[in-house]
Formats: structure tokens, C-alpha cells, sequence
């Protein structure tokens, strides 16, 4: 007996160590061990607005109920012209927001030059409570959503959608932060990232499950969700791949190096981008121009070579020469911490943001970037504190 209690002892030490082992080894390359979902990520009663063009009228409708009872769309018309108040729920909190839509959307400027302060942040994946809480702690909003940045920008650099279970509650936070900005003289870009390429596209496969249910709660297909009868869709649809901001030029992915020497504008770039949001891409022997905007490889919204390719620095000045930028700021690859490459030539924002209903181990933090006075970086925290880069 105390010969199996002492094999059992080593089989039981020798299992510990290993999956000690295994386990910190999946953390070094960056895997998260989740605790589950809370039962609240999946609630659908009060999602809402979704709003959707129906002839000459747009129509608000919101999901009324509860599994127990069912479920029952609460549902108005409006004119087009017409300015539509509506409350955007978030169950994890059970508290709202209130916002006013404005059915008349315009395409953003690609440029602006006025050395105003700049916060950007990428990749926040559907988790508006982890958003809403690092915008308040870095002084861009309060904690009743009003603006406090002045006539800052803040940039929003890809991939606010998909994985996560608050992509309704963070799609219309950023609407309403363009709102509440642009009246108090500051500005909210929104550079669309691959995630909302395909959700455009409607590919849906990153989205959480939930969206399944809310689609059919709509009697919608779960790419309508974000189609073109979708007011959000449009919406969407209507923003940029790359913006130059006082010369610092945004964007998901990055640059090709073979992009500059197409001679292509931001301007060109981001037209190209617009008319083919819908359309999944397929190489084209005869639209060269076309591909090398739209590529899913190295596309600006898709391109990954600034970390996993064998870049020169004369590769990446190129780049930022042809669009007269001081630095390409990117997201979509996931960094331990905000950094800088290639000289400063290159930041990378995108880190592992805490999710809204799910727990991780390692604990998760936020981090942004601040550029001041057209020159001087930093690092933001969740927390509030800043250091310089």
C-alpha cells in the first residue's frame, strides 16, 4: 500500500509540474485559459436599435422579453429626414445609454491637419464596458459620457466587432462619441478593420452565437445585420481604411511595400476600399490596383508583414514617405504592450483587451496610444498613467 501511495504521489507531482510547465509555455506565446461566459452575455431582451431602411421610412426595433415568455420586437417608423431617440441597453451592468440618430450619413474626411491631440486604440473585439472604461480613465470622455478631449481626435484603428457579445452596445458608443465630439469641436475616426470588412461582407463566423439569436428574433438572416438596408451597415460602410491624422497615418494592417509604387492617394485607396466593402475578394489579372487595396493578405486592413515578414527599414520608410507620414499607427496583431518599430517608424496598438463576460488568466489590461503637441508618444493604461515611448 505505501508503494502505490508513494507512485500515486510522484504520478500526482510529476502531473503538476508538466501542466505547470504546459501551461506557463501557452501563456509565454500568448494564449488566455478562460474562466466560461457569464449567463448574462447571452441576453437579448432590450438589444437593441436595429434599424433598418424600408422604402422612404427607417424603422427602430428593438427585442422585447425573455426566454420564459418569448420574445416580441418592439418596433416604430420614422421619416428618413427625421432625428430617431433611442437607448442602447447593456445587461452586463443593467444600465443604458441614451443616443440621437441622425439617418443622414456622410463619408469622412481622409485627411486633417490641426495639431490637436490624438488617443487611439484598436481591437477592442465587442467589449464596450472595457472601451467605455479606458476612454473614461484617459480624460477623452466622463463618467456620463461627455466629451472631455476638447478638439482632440480620437481614433479608433479596427476590429471593434466580432468575437466579444457587445458589438450593438460598441457600435453605437462610437456613433454616439462622434456625436457628443463633433459639438464640442473634436473628432471620432473610425478605420474599419478586417472584422468589419466581413461583417460588411456577411461573414459572420467570428461573430459571438447570440447575434444568431438576435438575427432570428428579428426575422433577419444574420447578415442583415449589417447589410445595406442595416442603418448601421451603412454606416459602416461609409468610413475609411486609412486616415492622415497631423501626420500620422492610421490604418488596420499596414502597408505593402509594393503599395507605394502604384502612385495611389489616400484618397484613391480609400475609394477603392468603399465600393468593394461588400464584396469578398478574389484575385483579378486585370485590376491590379484594385487587389493590392482589397488583398486579404496584403491589403491595408489585412496586412500582417510588419511582423511576420522580412522587412527593411527602407521598406517601411517608403511607405511612409509615400503618404508624408511621420509614423504608420496599426493594430490587427497582437502585442504584449504598445511599442514602436522600426525606429518609430511603425506603433503597434493592438493588445489583449479584457473581455465584458468573460474572465481570463492571465488577467487582461487595456493600453492606447497618446500623441501630444504632433510628437511626443504615449503609452495609456486602463488605469489612467501614461508612459512615455
Amino acid at each position: 500500500m505505501s508503494f502505490l501511495l508513494t507512485n500515486l504521489k510522484h504520478s500526482l507531482l510529476t502531473f503538476t509540474v508538466l501542466l505547470t510547465i504546459l501551461m506557463g509555455t501557452a501563456v509565454w506565446f500568448g494564449a488566455d485559459i478562460n474562466y466560461g461566459d457569464n449567463p448574462l452575455a447571452y441576453k437579448i431582451g432590450n438589444e437593441g436599435p436595429h434599424l433598418f431602411f424600408e422604402g422612404n421610412q427607417i424603422t427602430s426595433n428593438y427585442i422585447r422579453g425573455n426566454s420564459k415568455q418569448g420574445f416580441y420586437i418592439d418596433k416604430k417608423s420614422y421619416s428618413l429626414n427625421e432625428p430617431i431617440s433611442a437607448t442602447v441597453y447593456f445587461p452586463l451592468e443593467d444600465n443604458s445609454f441614451d443616443l440621437t440618430i441622425d439617418t443622414n450619413i456622410k463619408t469622412p474626411p481622409t485627411t486633417y491637419s490641426d495639431n490637436e491631440n490624438i488617443v487611439a486604440i484598436s481591437d477592442i473585439e465587442s467589449s464596450y464596458k472595457t472601451f467605455r472604461n479606458f476612454l473614461i480613465a484617459n480624460n477623452v470622455i466622463d463618467q456620463n459620457l461627455n466629451w472631455t478631449f476638447g478638439k482632440g481626435h480620437l481614433v479608433l484603428v479596427g476590429d471593434f466587432v466580432d468575437r466579444g457579445f457587445s458589438t450593438t452596445q460598441v457600435l453605437w458608443f462610437i456613433y454616439k462619441l462622434e456625436k457628443v465630439a463633433e459639438k464640442a469641436g473634436g473628432t471620432v475616426h473610425f478605420i474599419l478593420g478586417n472584422h468589419e470588412l466581413k461583417n460588411l461582407q456577411g461573414n459572420y463566423q467570428k461573430a459571438a452565437k447570440k447575434y444568431i439569436h438576435v438575427a432570428t428574433a428579428l426575422g433577419k438572416q444574420q447578415y442583415e445585420l449589417f447589410d445595406d438596408n442595416s442603418f448601421l451597415g451603412r454606416w459602416m460602410a461609409s468610413k475609411n481604411t486609412m486616415e492622415l491624422i497631423n501626420g500620422y497615418l492610421f490604418t488596420h494592417g499596414g502597408i505593402h511595400p509594393d503599395l507605394p509604387a502604384l502612385g495611389l492617394s489616400l484618397d484613391d485607396i480609400n475609394t477603392i476600399a468603399r465600393k468593394n466593402y461588400r464584396s469578398a475578394w478574389l484575385p483579378r489579372s486585370e485590376a491590379f490596383n484594385s487587389d493590392a487595396v482589397l488583398s486579404t493578405k496584403n491589403g491595408p486592413s489585412w496586412y500582417r508583414g510588419y511582423f511576420e515578414a522580412d522587412l527593411s527599414q527602407s521598406d517601411i520608410d517608403i511607405g511612409a514617405n509615400h503618404f508624408n507620414a511621420k509614423a504608420v499607427i496599426v493594430g490587427h496583431q497582437p502585442q504584449w504592450s504598445v511599442n514602436t518599430l522600426y525606429r518609430g517608424k511603425v506603433i503597434a496598438i493592438d493588445v489583449k483587451h479584457p473581455f465584458d463576460y468573460r474572465g481570463t488568466f492571465p488577467s487582461r489590461s487595456s493600453e492606447g496610444l497618446l500623441i501630444q503637441n504632433d510628437q511626443t508618444l504615449f503609452k495609456l493604461k486602463d488605469d489612467g498613467s501614461q508612459t512615455k515611448l
